[in-house]
């Protein structure tokens, strides 16, 4: 990130603020809303929504991210883990979802609140006209006192359209209705420096992405129901930051505490502002089909300055792609730093690596002066 874009610490809001925002996005996983003998746990739901329901009647618009259709569709099916091939996994949200909703109606329901269910795939927040849509549906439904209950459209999402986590889809919706907080919860109650077990530190607060370097993160949590764990939540929470929203990551039981802005699990202070969401689409969404190695001084030009990628500074070309297909550019030691759209086919690079555009121009035609990817069209990444 560059220097103009960062955000001071002092700027950049406390846990504290939780209490008093006005419009917050609340996730919860699958592990945290199952029973040990499979399906949806009562209590835990009951619980959760109990403290979801009195912010809300208290003013605070309460988006719900909720995980949970395919596990609580495990036990009616029959299954005793999540299956691992689509077509099963989409046959248990569709029996899963419908049960996740009568419990979360009937929860919300005993404190007075209405809640309404909206389901998503990656298209609906990548496409221009889908992602308007769904941003006015979530508005007019807030503006009507209803807490949406969001979810991942399972039974329909193929691999190529999955959002691949509710955590990731999770940050997006915070970008999309413009929250002013994002909270993950799970069943873990922070982001640790090591394992808890082996008496590790709390992490408190993150400031930037380099806070977390050397830091080994977790992946999937107990009992194998969800997609995520600590590293998909960790994640979610630098994409909320960078866009300009603050993200807290702690357990389901602090819920109360968190929302009361208590000094709990760890706080992603933002780093960033909100960038269009083109831009986070194709940071985080779009389907990577090859991959450009640039040279040392592209490196600088792309990243540093950020230029447009001319076919002068490609040293090699992988994959398969067409124009307007989306790319990852990486350095020469291959570590990926951008992700852009191609404005040439894959079979159309090699001859053009290494020269320069008026060259290519007076061989090839004038419609070769035009960029590898366009500045426009390029979003550096922050790993």
């Amino acid at each position: 990130m560059s220097a103009s874009s960062a955000v001071p610490a002092s700027e950049s809001g406390t846990r504290a603020d939780i209490a008093t925002a006005s419009r917050i996005v609340v996730k919860v996983g699958s592990s945290s809303l199952t029973s040990v003998a499979g399906g949806i746990s009562e209590m835990a739901l009951h619980k959760l929504v109990g403290v979801l329901a009195q912010r809300r009647q208290a003013g605070t618009e309460v988006i719900v991210v909720s995980s949970g259709a395919i596990a609580a569709g495990l036990l009616p099916l029959g299954l005793v883990r999540r299956p691992k091939d689509l077509a099963t996994q989409q046959a248990a949200a569709s029996v899963g979802q419908g049960l996740l909703m009568a419990h979360y109606n009937h929860a919300f329901l005993e404190h007075g609140v209405t809640v309404s269910q909206v389901l998503l795939t990656a298209e609906d927040l990548s496409r221009r006209r889908h992602y308007v849509n769904a941003h006015r549906a979530l508005e007019r439904l807030l503006h009507l006192g209803v807490v949406p209950i969001v979810n991942e459209n399972d039974t329909v999402a193929t691999h190529e359209i999955r959002f691949g986590d509710n955590d990731r889809l999770a940050a997006l919706v915070a970008h999309l209705i413009k929250a002013d907080a994002l909270i993950l919860l799970s069943d873990v109650d922070s982001l640790y420096d090591g394992p808890p077990s082996a008496g590790a530190s709390r992490i408190s607060r993150v400031d930037s992405p380099e806070d977390l370097e050397g830091i080994v993160i977790g992946a999937a949590g107990k009992g194998g129901l969800g997609t995520g764990g600590m590293a998909t939540k960790v994640q979610a929470a630098l994409i909320a930051a960078e866009t300009g929203i603050p993200a807290l990551v702690t357990s389901t039981e602090n819920a109360a505490a968190a929302l009361s802005g208590e000094d709990v699990g760890t706080w992603f202070s933002i780093n960033g502002n909100k960038r269009p969401v083109r831009l986070l689409w194709l940071a985080h969404l779009a389907d990577i089909r090859g991959r450009l190695v640039l040279d040392d001084g592209a490196v600088r030009a792309v990243r540093e300055r950020h230029k447009s990628l001319l076919p002068a500074g490609i040293l090699s070309v992988a994959g398969d792609f067409d124009a307007g297909d989306a790319v990852e550019i990486a350095d020469t030691a291959g570590n990926v730093f951008a992700h852009g759209l191609v404005n040439y086919r894959c079979s159309d690079l090699p001859a053009m690596l290494g020269r320069s555009t008026k060259a290519l121009a007076k061989e090839f035609g004038r419609e070769y002066e035009r960029e590898v990817v366009h500045v426009d069209d390029l979003v550096l990444l922050h790993r």
